[in-house]
Formats: C-alpha cells, structure tokens, sequence
C-alpha cells in the first residue's frame, strides 16, 4: 500500500505535464473543454508509464523506491504484452468503488472520496484471501508482485562493514 500511495504521488506530476501538454496542443481554454478527450488522452499517458516500466525491469519509481518488482508468474520478465493487460486489469482497484458511487448518486466531495478509499481498501483486503499473498489482477493476467533488492557492489560492501 505503501508503493501504491507513493505512485500516486509520482504521478500526480506525471499527469499534470501531462495535461499542460494536452491543453497546449488543444488550445483549450476551460477545463471542461474537451474533457473526454483529456481523459482519454491522460489514460494513455498512464498505459504507456506504467506498460514501460513493468515491461523494461519490472519496477516503476515507487516500486524501485520499495525494492519490489513485477515479474510473471514463473519469475520471468514481464513481457509488453502482459504488463498492458495487467494495467487494463489493474483499474479493478477503482471500478466497483466508482460504479457504487455512481449508483448511489455521489457526484464528489467526501461521499465520493470516502467511497474510493472503502473500494480501495477492500480490493487490497482481497490479498489476504489469497494463499499467494497476490493481488485479483496479478492472478488473472499471470504476474505477481515480488520482494526484490539488488545485489550489493563490492563497494557498497565495503561501506556497510
């Protein structure tokens, strides 16, 4: 949950070039100008950030920064094709939050937010059912989520002595 709320963070500034890009080259002029068209445009953005990463590594930032990696299943890398399925996949953190916010008619402010949080925090219970410890969309496309810290250097031996 950690690297979770830390990609959040790293992202936030990700998506706000992002959106100064977008409404440069649209020349918009109101933020509800083109708004489908942001959206869709900032989804891309995040398909191809995070597809980049988990295909070249395996570790976005947040995930470097908590020496955890995306490998597949059997422990190989995570190929392009399977790290955009599991960024399709991963928006199960988000979708039953937002549908039960939608029919309950929360438009925004703390209903909405409080509904997110609960859906967040639910769908990550979820691991605990699991005998893997994984989460839903890393079993449905085949990845799992490891504990991973690089080998040390000779060097960086030395200075942990």
């Amino acid at each position: 949950m950690a690297a979770f709320v830390y990609e959040g963070v790293l992202l936030f500034g990700v998506l706000m070039t992002a959106g100064l890009l977008f409404s440069g080259l649209t020349q918009q002029r109101h933020a509800l100008q083109g708004k489908t068209g942001l959206q869709a445009f900032l989804w891309v953005v995040l398909a191809i950030y995070f597809t980049a990463f988990w295909s070249r590594g395996g570790q976005t930032v947040a995930m470097k920064a908590w020496h955890l990696r995306l490998v597949s299943a059997d422990g190989t890398p995570v190929p392009q094709w399977r790290a955009l399925l599991r960024f399709g996949l991963a928006w199960l953190w988000f979708v039953p939050a937002w549908a039960t916010a939608h029919f309950a008619g929360l438009q925004g402010g703390a209903g909405f937010g409080l509904a997110m949080l609960v859906g967040v925090l639910g769908y990550a219970a979820l691991t605990g059912l699991r005998q893997d410890r994984q989460f839903v969309h890393d079993a449905l496309c085949g990845t799992r989520v490891v504990d991973w810290r690089p080998a040390m250097s000779a060097s960086a031996k030395w200075w942990h002595l």
